[in-house]
């Protein structure tokens, strides 16, 4: 979903007065804050922890609503989480490739920590054979595509930082080079 930057699909769709409405509350402190990568990993992979280590895996079964709340929790979380990785739309806050890297490392170990603990001590209510299964999908799978979010989080920060040659100039995107 990330690919297709939604975002900049939606305020070209919109007439001028809504995209400029929109544009304003993208820029808001509470966007701001969702977007940092920190609060984003830690509403992805953390709200995956609280669901599968306490008994809110147990409710949203008994609960529709719970049910329907975690779903687009964990939808919007992930979405959110990958928008702050890879910044396809356009934002008028982007955190460093360094700090967005480093991040990312970790949200992956928390992410992975977290299959094998359910591989080991499976959730309340669910059969080990179930949570065995659900954990090794959650590993692979989750692999799969952290393997797209650093691709591309490598990619960006490679045509950001590369030098471009134009009639015999190199250009680079570091200002100590430039004034050369």
């Amino acid at each position: 979903m990330v690919l297709a930057a939604p975002v900049t699909l939606l305020l070209r769709a919109l007439p001028v007065h809504l995209a400029r409405n929109c544009s304003k509350w993208l820029r808001s402190k509470p966007i701001h804050f969702v977007t940092n990568p920190f609060v984003a990993s830690l509403l992805n992979v953390g709200g995956l922890w609280i669901l599968y280590m306490t008994d809110l895996f147990i409710m949203m079964h008994t609960n529709s609503f719970f049910y329907l709340f975690i779903h687009i929790h964990i939808l919007l979380a992930g979405y959110v989480f990958t928008a702050s990785m890879i910044n396809i739309d356009p934002s008028p806050i982007r955190s460093s490739y360094l700090l967005r890297s480093i991040i990312l490392i970790v949200a992956l170990a928390a992410h992975g920590i977290l299959a094998k603990v359910i591989y080991a001590f499976p959730p309340n209510g669910v059969d080990r054979l179930q949570a065995e299964i659900g954990a090794k999908l959650m590993f692979y799978g989750g692999d799969i595509i952290e393997a797209v979010i650093i691709l591309m989080l490598c990619y960006q920060w490679y045509r950001q930082a590369r030098p471009r040659v134009q009639n015999d100039i190199i250009y680079t995107n570091d200002s100590q080079f430039n004034n050369l």
